[in-house]
């Protein structure tokens, strides 16, 4: 989604459950409007807010003009077997997408093709890389013939559905999803108090909150040097974002176990 909006509206790490909301991008050219609708990765729920982020993805199925199915070259076509066939049985046209080409060979990349279309045999497989750009025009070509006319819902210089303090939270997140191990990152939820822009400068004051005071330590770490880092890294991202200086305070707090917590989480934003 990203490189077809041409920003990044979505954070990128390497770890599982990066992506937490439904998130909306939003293409326009001379003759169309595409509205893209990023959700969680597929996952078997542990805790409350697991089951919302896979209620964000049943939402977007149900809304869905065209249903994109994104995997990739490390992913085995028999995962999630159950999504597979609710999609299958959903009457919405589907487009897979094998995504990260770029670390496969040819071979590879033929065999997976094949394995999809024996799964989704009428449907059409693209093999692309996000990274590089390999075909994926050739897949906005497809989708931009593939959708029905319609009225623009957003207006043409619009990205997304989401806040300014929405995206600058998923910044810090992203740092902290990077920066620490093990369950620390799935512990995290920040949430933006402040954001204040001047014509020079914008002013954030954030709250990381963890699920326990054993956290809170790792999160600061040493003198305060991890938070420190991950303060750094967010604040340059922000600011290559928004465009201009971003003064940026960070605190830590401890609310047990939030993420079973159903007015804790309705009020970070999963309802």
């Amino acid at each position: 989604m990203n490189y077809m909006v041409g920003e990044r509206i979505s954070i990128i790490t390497s770890k599982s459950q990066t992506t937490r909301h439904r998130i909306l991008g939003i293409v326009n050219g001379e003759d169309f409007q595409i509205v893209y609708s990023d959700t969680p990765g597929i996952i078997k729920p542990n805790y409350l807010m697991q089951e919302k982020m896979m209620s964000f993805v049943s939402t977007a199925i149900s809304d869905a003009d065209i249903i994109l199915y994104v995997t990739d070259v490390v992913e085995k076509p028999d995962k999630n077997q159950d999504y597979i066939e609710s999609i299958r049985d959903a009457g919405i046209p589907v487009i897979v997408v094998i995504n990260k080409t770029d670390l496969a060979s040819a071979n590879e990349i033929k065999t997976l093709v094949e394995e999809w279309h024996a799964i989704f045999p009428d449907n059409e497989i693209f093999a692309v890389s996000a990274l590089t750009g390999h075909q994926v025009d050739s897949l906005l070509e497809k989708i931009r013939t593939s959708l029905p006319e319609g009225p623009k819902w957003f207006p043409d210089d619009q990205l997304t559905d989401k806040t300014e303090r929405f995206i600058m939270s998923e910044i810090i997140r992203e740092k902290i999803l990077l920066n620490y191990q093990k369950e620390i990152p799935y512990s995290v939820e920040v949430e933006i108090e402040l954001f204040k822009e001047t014509d020079k400068i914008i002013k954030v004051s954030s709250v990381i909150n963890v699920a326990r005071e054993s956290q809170k330590g790792i999160i600061i770490g040493h003198k305060g040097e991890a938070l420190k880092k991950v303060g750094t890294e967010a604040r340059k991202d922000a600011e290559a974002f928004f465009g201009k200086a971003i003064f940026l305070e960070m605190f830590v707090r401890v609310k047990k176990d939030w993420r079973n917590n159903d007015r804790m989480l309705t009020g970070f934003g999963y309802s």
